[in-house]
């Protein structure tokens, strides 16, 4: 799209190894049938070949090193549209969402919003059912919203949150922080699925612990680089 009109939405995908996901998601997205939107995709070193899917549905690929909140910051400075969309490749069910996302542009809003979607799991489970709506109650109690959400903002609001958080992890929960010093997000009843792979790997109990014990120790201040390292091994 670079020489045409600016688009309304752009679309950050991080993905590192991601191909086979990726390439569902942006079949849903279909960035090429959509003239008011972009999609980048903002690479970490993958192994497999995320071109071959960019490529094919029209979306852009950014080379940026790896992590989340890196990656996130390349392809926020390469859009080209003042409403930014942060997805995850393993996202699906995106149809009403980016109905909602490009209704929001065109009517142009303003620039004092951001928000984040509801999620449910692929493949369900009765207690991933609870942990989905514990995540839906849990961000609308405490304004932070997490990358699984579809996260959304309006440019010059992030700008003066400070920008995308260049860090590998809990770049979500630090980026609503510092949005919600200016605003209160909006909850938006739309859903987004997204995959249960990792609960099912380590057990849902398991995990929700995991996260919270890092979460935890972020809030108390513990290094977001050092989290990474151990989350990561």
């Amino acid at each position: 799209m670079p020489g045409g009109h600016a688009p309304l939405l752009s679309v950050v995908i991080p993905v590192r190894n991601d191909a086979p996901a990726l390439a569902r998601l942006l079949e849903e997205l279909d960035p090429a049938g959509h003239a008011d939107l972009e999609v980048l995709v903002a690479d970490g070193g993958s192994g497999d070949d995320p071109c071959a899917p960019a490529a094919v549905h029209g979306a852009r690929l950014i080379r940026c090193p790896p992590g989340r909140g890196e990656q996130l910051a390349a392809g926020i400075a390469a859009a080209r549209a003042d409403w930014i969309w942060l997805l995850h490749a393993d996202s699906s069910g995106v149809g009403r969402p980016l109905t909602f996302l490009l209704t929001l542009a065109a009517a142009d809003a303003g620039p004092a919003l951001w928000g984040r979607f509801d999620v449910r799991f692929h493949p369900a489970s009765p207690g991933l059912g609870v942990v989905a709506f514990m995540m839906r109650q849990r961000s609308r109690l405490s304004g932070i919203c997490t990358g699984d959400q579809g996260m959304f903002v309006h440019r010059a609001l992030l700008r003066r949150a400070g920008g995308m958080p260049r860090q590998p992890l809990m770049e979500d929960i630090e980026l609503s922080r510092r949005l919600k010093r200016l605003c209160r997000p909006v909850a938006r009843p739309e859903t987004l699925t997204t995959s249960s792979r990792r609960w099912r790997q380590h057990g849902v109990v398991r995990t929700v612990l995991t996260m919270w014990w890092f979460r935890l120790r972020y809030w108390l201040g513990a290094d977001a680089a050092l989290l990474a390292r151990e989350y990561y091994r």
